[in-house]
C-alpha cells in the first residue's frame, strides 16, 4: 500500500502539492497539541491527506471534530477519536482546504458540499489553516462556482435571488448535503467584494449558507507551490 501511495503522487504532480501542504500543517499545529486539545478537520481531498498524515501524533491530542461525515469516516479509520462539536468545550486549530483563495485569505469552499459545516467548526475553532497547492491562489474569487447550501423547498426562489446579484446558478442535482440539503453553483460570479456579497446572499431567504469565507475568513494560508510552501 505504501508503494502505492508513492507512486501515485509521483504520477499527479497536484496531489504531490497537497501532500506537502497537508505535511507543512501538521508541522504548524504539533508544537501547540497538548493532551487536551481537539483538532477540527475540513472535507476534501487536501484534508485527506492531512488526516493521514494526522494519524501519526494521534497520540499528542484528544479528540477531532469533523465537518463531514465522510471525514469522520476517515479519521475513526485511523484511530482517531471524533466527537459531536458540542461535546467539544474548544477547538483549538482548524485544518481544511479551499476551491480558491485570495490573498486576503477570503476563500470559496464547498465544492464537496459540505460548506456549512465547515464554516461553522472554522467559526468555532481559535485558529483556522487553510492548506491549498497553488492552483487555488487567485486575484479575484469567482474563477471556481460558488456553492449556496438552500433549503430545497427554496431552490427557485434562491436561484432568482442569485440571478439578480449577478450569478447564473445551477442546481447540483442529485446531491443531499449532510444537512438533508440542496447545493446551488453560482457560475459567471466574480466577487469583488467578499464580505458585502457574502452578507447579501446570506439575507436570501431560503439560503442556509454560503460557500464564502470572507468574514471567517483563515487566520493562516499554507500554500504548497513547486518552489516550497509560501505562507500568508
Amino acid at each position: 500500500m505504501i508503494v502505492n501511495r508513492i507512486s501515485s503522487l509521483i504520477a499527479n504532480p497536484q496531489d504531490t502539492l497537497k501532500h506537502q501542504a497537508a505535511v507543512a500543517a501538521l508541522e504548524c499545529i504539533t508544537p501547540k497539541l497538548t493532551t487536551k486539545s481537539i483538532v477540527g478537520v475540513g472535507t476534501g481531498s487536501t484534508t485527506n491527506f492531512f488526516i493521514d498524515e494526522l494519524a501519526n501524533v494521534r497520540h499528542l491530542f484528544d479528540a477531532a471534530v469533523s465537518s463531514s461525515e465522510a471525514s469522520a469516516e476517515r479519521l475513526k479509520n485511523h484511530g482517531i477519536t471524533v466527537i459531536n462539536l458540542n461535546a467539544a468545550p474548544a477547538v483549538d486549530v482548524y485544518v481544511d482546504g479551499a476551491d480558491e483563495v485570495n490573498r486576503q485569505r477570503q476563500l470559496i469552499k464547498g465544492g464537496g458540499a459540505a460548506l456549512t459545516r465547515e464554516k461553522i467548526v472554522a467559526s468555532a475553532a481559535d485558529e483556522f489553516i487553510c492548506i491549498v497547492d497553488e492552483s487555488k491562489v487567485v486575484d479575484t474569487l469567482g474563477r471556481y462556482p460558488l456553492p449556496v447550501e438552500v433549503i430545497p423547498m427554496a431552490r427557485s426562489l434562491v436561484a432568482r435571488g442569485l440571478v439578480q446579484l449577478g450569478g447564473t446558478p445551477i442546481w447540483r442535482e442529485g446531491v443531499v448535503t449532510d444537512n438533508g440539503n440542496w447545493i446551488l453553483d453560482v457560475h459567471e460570479f466574480m466577487v469583488a467584494d467578499p464580505l458585502a456579497m457574502e452578507s447579501s446572499i446570506n439575507n436570501l431567504a431560503g439560503v442556509v449558507c454560503n460557500g464564502l469565507f470572507a468574514h471567517d475568513a483563515a487566520d493562516v494560508v499554507l500554500v504548497a507551490a513547486r518552489g516550497g510552501i509560501e505562507t500568508f
